[in-house]
């Protein structure tokens, strides 16, 4: 997907209505993307360097403010403990109704222990500044993307709200969830993850011994798990295999590729709506088997 098409999001989302297109449909979907810009509302999408870092132990802490019921406050601070330096923060950042336009946004918000001073610690407070940051950058853009479409005679409705991925004793993960919709919805992910032994940020490449070629043994088996659930299920497309267009083609992870590590220790590659599938397939994720990395991980 090109910059331009990352900005003519409701565009894509309408050419995608239906689960599967010809390459025909597909070809001129795409040319509209690029024309989409100067007579469509875009709301632009960035990538985001993935990364936090955080001292050796990690405690998440909600807190709630005042127009949060008191029973989802409850409910909010029963979730699980995690260590004894950090905690997330979750604030109400922007709110707007009227008849037509609808925006909540709840963002996340790192905050370190107060009174602790050494390296680990000093690291984790320069990596929660700087991911407090990102995430501010991104919810900024998705907020003034919105009021600029106030006059519109549409109707719009944007929340952005977090989610902590509780994995394993050495990894846990942050994720950004960014949803618009406006007849039809899309969705955008950012996932921030956490070596609590470390307190370092994580990288994908981080997680694999130097030298190896791991982005090519993902990708291949990515490919491979996207041809089975197609010949599987008539009802799921991805973009591969497509001898008109190569092109388009899922061709190989990034260095920027999201990811997250779920609780069997796996390595699970997200991609966000219209990365490497119609828009109508949504967020998709591909877990990697851990026999296909096992040889390479650290």
């Amino acid at each position: 997907m090109s910059n331009n098409d990352d900005k003519n999001l409701k565009l894509l989302k309408e050419q995608y209505e239906k689960p599967v297109m010809s390459d025909k449909a597909v070809f001129e979907m795409k040319q509209r993307m690029e024309q989409g810009k100067e007579e469509k509302r875009s709301m632009s999408k960035k990538k985001l360097f993935k990364g936090l870092a955080i001292a050796a132990a990690a405690v998440l802490t909600i807190l709630i403010l005042p127009n949060i019921s008191s029973e989802v406050a409850q409910a909010m601070g029963n979730i699980p403990v995690l260590g004894g330096f950090f905690k997330v923060i979750t604030i109400r950042d922007y709110q707007y109704e009227d008849e037509r336009n609808v925006a909540d946004v709840v963002l996340p918000e790192i905050k370190t222990k107060e009174g602790t001073d050494n390296s680990v610690t000093d690291t984790g407070k320069k990596t929660a500044d700087e991911i407090n940051a990102k995430i501010r950058e991104i919810a900024n853009k998705w907020v003034e993307e919105f009021k600029s479409n106030l006059e519109g005679e549409g109707y719009q409705n944007i929340t952005i709200n977090s989610e902590v991925i509780n994995s394993t004793e050495d990894y846990f993960t942050l994720k950004l969830i960014c949803f618009w919709s406006g007849g039809s919805g899309y969705e955008e992910n950012h996932f921030y993850t956490i070596n609590l032994n470390t307190g370092e940020k994580v990288e994908l490449a981080d997680l694999f011994k130097e030298g190896n070629d791991y982005k090519r043994i993902i990708s291949e088996n990515i490919k491979k798990q996207m041809r089975e659930q197609m010949a599987a299920d008539e009802g799921i497309l991805y973009w591969i295999d497509n001898e008109e267009y190569p092109e388009w083609n899922f061709k190989e992870i990034s260095d920027d590729t999201s990811f997250y590590i779920n609780e069997n220790g796996e390595v699970v590659i997200c991609f966000n709506e219209g990365d490497v599938a119609p828009a109508s397939m949504g967020t998709v994720e591909f877990t990697i088997p851990m026999d296909v990395v096992a040889n390479i991980l650290k």
